[in-house]
């Protein structure tokens, strides 16, 4: 099933992850993740299925649903997600560069409704993207 493909199930679901999704569930420690970094706020951990040689992921413990749905009291949480992309980028050794994505709702190809950040690096990255 393409990237696509499971951003629509995931829309037609998105009533079904209201209550949790697979993010909540790692955060939990309820299903297995390579973690990567931990604190209070925010969770990074490799992508289970990676496009590219370092493709990991960064999301709020506390979860918001979609970046469309983000309200003025999620900026400094927002921000504490990029400055720990950073920070973990470097810890990979992603000197050369890295992309950061965030995917939102079904044309952004969004597959798990809690707010999460793609950083992909390790290679020459293309553009644009698909």
């Amino acid at each position: 099933m393409s990237e696509v493909d499971k951003a629509h199930l995931a829309a037609i679901n998105k009533d079904v992850q209201a209550n949790d999704t697979l993010f909540g569930k790692i955060i939990r420690k309820e299903i297995p993740a390579k973690i990567i970094f931990e604190d209070d706020e925010a969770l990074a951990f490799h992508d289970v299925s990676p496009q590219a040689p370092i493709h990991f992921l960064v999301i709020p413990k506390r979860r918001i649903d979609m970046l469309e749905n983000a309200v003025d009291s999620d900026a400094a949480l927002i921000g504490k997600l990029m400055v720990t992309a950073s920070k973990v980028a470097k810890q990979l050794g992603m000197a050369n560069g890295y992309r950061v994505v965030v995917n939102n709702g079904k044309d952004g190809a969004q597959s798990v409704f809690h707010l999460h950040l793609h950083v992909l690096g390790g290679r020459q990255l293309q553009w644009p993207p698909g």
